[in-house]
This record gives structure tokens, C-alpha cells and sequence, in this order.
């Protein structure tokens, strides 16, 4: 049985360095994991209760809870804007914790990594990340890190998954996040 991991990425720019470190996620996943990116992030409107109402949740919404809720966990790719985590993220964490109490989230493992041009990689994004993935009911790894720096330097004329470094790294994440995904959970 596979464990399926769901990525979303921070970002919506199309040459994102998270996207491509999330897209390398997908081709380093190791035997047994499925790591799907998640497409549709930019389609989603702002959380508002009065449009998530249960029969009428707008459809871009309904479709990551759906990706979400069969999921095994999580894998967010985050810059970092301003010192913290960007809007298109945080909205997406703000629909998955709902309804309360019952978000897609709930009680799944989260892993949240990413880079950024800064010299500490985006830690301030994905400290703030993990809050609100714990807030809204995921269970944050929090032992389970990754940030690369100099994002825009590192990564000018290689590819992430092309530095054995950084693919080294990630490997180990998605191993770790996998191994604890696939762990049946005490009844």
C-alpha cells in the first residue's frame, strides 16, 4: 500500500524555486510514497465562513479538501514574503482546518520545508507555517526541517534536484515523512 503525500507550494510563480523543489520531491520519492503537487492553489477565494457552507463550498475549495482529506500527510513548500508565510498558503491551511473540528487535516502529518533568497531560508515562513498547520489540527513534525538559503544564488543555473546536496536532503524528508505517514495509529 502507498503512502500518499500531498505537496502545495507556497508559491505561485511558475519558475518558484519551492515548486521546483517540490517538483523534485515527486520524481525522489522513494518506493512506497506517492507525492502529488497539488495544482489549484491560485483558484481558491480568501476563507470567508459565509461562502463555506456546507452544499455550496466553492468548488476549488471542495477539490483540495477532497486532495487533502485522502492524503496520508503533508508536504508544504513555503518562501518566505516578508518575513512570514504567503497569503496563497496560509488561505489554503484557513480551508483545510475547516469545518472545525473536522478540518482535512486533522491528526495528519505535516512536514514543511522550502527555500528562500535569505541567508536562513525561509525559517521565519515555515515557523509560522507549522503554527497554523498545528493551530488548524495537523500534526507538525517539527523535528523534520529543511531550509535552504541563497534560494536565488544557489539555484540561478541548477536545479534543484541536480544539487546532490539539497536532493540528498529532500530525499531524507519525504523518507522520514513517509515512514511516520505509514505508521497505523494507536485506536
Amino acid at each position: 500500500m502507498s503512502v500518499r503525500i500531498l505537496a502545495l507550494v507556497g508559491s505561485l510563480r511558475a519558475g518558484s524555486h519551492n515548486r521546483q523543489l517540490a517538483e523534485t520531491a515527486v520524481k525522489l520519492a522513494p518506493a512506497g510514497a506517492d507525492v502529488a503537487l497539488y495544482e489549484g492553489l491560485a483558484e481558491i477565494p480568501f476563507y470567508n465562513e459565509d461562502i463555506d457552507v456546507e452544499g455550496s463550498v466553492p468548488d476549488a475549495a471542495a477539490k483540495l479538501r477532497d486532495a487533502a482529506g485522502s492524503a496520508d500527510a503533508l508536504l508544504l513548500f513555503t518562501p518566505e514574503y516578508n518575513g512570514t508565510i504567503p497569503a496563497v498558503l496560509k488561505n489554503a491551511i484557513d480551508w483545510l482546518s475547516r469545518p472545525f473540528g473536522a478540518g482535512a487535516i486533522g491528526g495528519k502529518p505535516v512536514v514543511v520545508v522550502g527555500t528562500a533568497f535569505g541567508q536562513y531560508g525561509g525559517v521565519w515562513a515555515q515557523d509560522e507555517a507549522r503554527k497554523a498547520v498545528g493551530i488548524a489540527g495537523g500534526q507538525v513534525i517539527e523535528d523534520i526541517k529543511l531550509s535552504i538559503p541563497g534560494s536565488v544564488t544557489r539555484f540561478a543555473e541548477t536545479h534543484p534536484a541536480d544539487d546532490a546536496e539539497v536532493a540528498g536532503q529532500l530525499t531524507e524528508v519525504i523518507t522520514r515523512l513517509h515512514d511516520l505517514a505509514g505508521r497505523p495509529t494507536a485506536a
